[in-house]
């Protein structure tokens, strides 16, 4: 088998990749919504695959793998591996997860992700009344994670919240940070206090912190949640966007608090995720299978994650629905270590209508059934799909 040709094309919010083959056989994959503008850099390595075996995903890899970076520039690679292994599926007649070592769990648990309600104005019952919706979401999540600190508009909403400037943003990711005030600190804890207080036992809390804030009012923070019995607080010194790692930074939170702490969401390739592990500067990881380098790479680190005693919680909101079908396959083969995953879904609505393989609901009770279609187990619909390219992207299916 050989690729014949590497297509992509803007298909709701996502951009989708599709890799040809001489055999009939196609492979589909998608790049986080986030991030259209990343189309000419997957054609770009349209050169480089041509010719290729895709049911050699490594070897595949090998050819492109150089050519991706920190998020977001590691997407376009990581899309390519995810469609090498539809296609290495379908060939074989197997799911990918039987190609990974076969499943360890017949269902994976899913958090919220992308099943949010927009706030208003960042107050602790603006937060009880949100939390409420979410809880009463019919997936019926198991953990539940809410955007706090500068991970979301809570800076710009409360007066006084922090030390610090803010920074004209024009692009997803440009995050502001600095000290906090004894104000915006007491109000983090109170907005944790109430939404704890709305989930109680039932449901499990996740914080989406940063990045932004500085060693010392992470620490502080995490403290000051330890009787809430938060899961985990994220991105709070480095993250989303963020080019580097810092594990010296997290390790010196990790070390102060037994609050597990977690990051991980950019990064790419499992070289950069070594010093979070090997030191156990974070208590979780959490890779997203559309940024580190795909679903075999997001594999490794939870494996060598394990040997360290290191959890993972892979990230996925912007995935859609084919990034939520790889998060499936892949997470139904990772070691006991595995909490979760964040929940991605089709953006806009019509998405479910332009895909078929997928359960009706995807989600019970915090819950996904692992299917066991050939390679991802969801294709998208040609006929149907067509309506929604661009006249730029008309021949995606030819």
């Amino acid at each position: 088998m050989k690729i014949t040709d590497l297509k992509c094309a803007i298909i709701g919010k996502n951009p989708i990749v599709r890799i040809v083959t001489d055999e009939g056989i196609d492979g589909y994959a998608a790049v986080e919504s986030y991030k259209p503008y990343l189309k000419p850099h997957v054609l770009h390595l349209r050169d480089f695959i041509l010719g290729a075996d895709p049911t050699n995903v490594e070897r595949v890899m090998m050819r492109i793998r150089n050519h991706g970076a920190f998020k977001p520039w590691g997407s376009a690679v990581s899309a390519i591996e995810m469609a090498c292994w539809d296609i290495a599926g379908k060939a074989a007649g197997l799911p990918v997860y039987k190609l990974l070592g076969g499943k360890v769990r017949d269902r994976v648990r899913v958090y919220n992700g992308s099943v949010r309600f927009p706030l208003t104005d960042y107050s602790p019952e603006d937060y009880a009344e949100n939390t409420a919706r979410m809880k009463a979401s019919p997936e019926g999540f198991t953990i539940i994670k809410q955007a706090i600190g500068f991970h979301s508009a809570m800076p710009r909403n409360i007066p006084n919240f922090y030390y610090g400037e803010r920074q004209a943003s024009t692009h997803h990711g440009q995050w502001e940070g600095g000290p906090l005030t004894d104000r915006g600190l007491n109000h983090l804890i109170a907005c944790v206090e109430v939404i704890k207080h709305v989930l109680g036992d039932d449901v499990g809390l996740a914080l989406d912190c940063g990045p932004g804030m500085t060693v010392p009012d992470a620490i502080r923070f995490a403290r000051a949640v330890e009787p809430y019995n938060v899961m985990w607080l994220e991105d709070m010194v480095t993250g989303d966007y963020t080019p580097h790692v810092s594990a010296h930074l997290y390790r010196e939170v990790t070390r102060a608090t037994s609050t597990p702490i977690h990051t991980g969401e950019q990064i790419y390739l499992r070289q950069n995720f070594r010093e979070l592990i090997e030191t156990r500067a974070v208590s979780i990881v959490g890779p997203d299978p559309c940024d580190v380098g795909g679903i075999a790479e997001l594999k490794w680190i939870a494996e060598y994650a394990d040997l360290h005693g290191v959890l993972i919680a892979p990230h996925g909101t912007g995935n859609g629905l084919l990034g939520l079908a790889a998060l499936v396959q892949v997470s139904a083969t990772l070691p006991r270590n595995y909490i979760a995953f964040e929940y991605p879904i089709g953006t806009p609505d019509w998405w479910k209508d332009i895909v078929v393989g997928l359960p009706d609901p995807i989600v019970q009770d915090g819950f996904i059934e692992v299917w066991d279609r050939p390679g991802m187990g969801v294709d998208l619909i040609p006929e149907a799909a067509t309506a929604y390219l661009t006249d730029e992207d008309r021949e995606f299916f030819e």
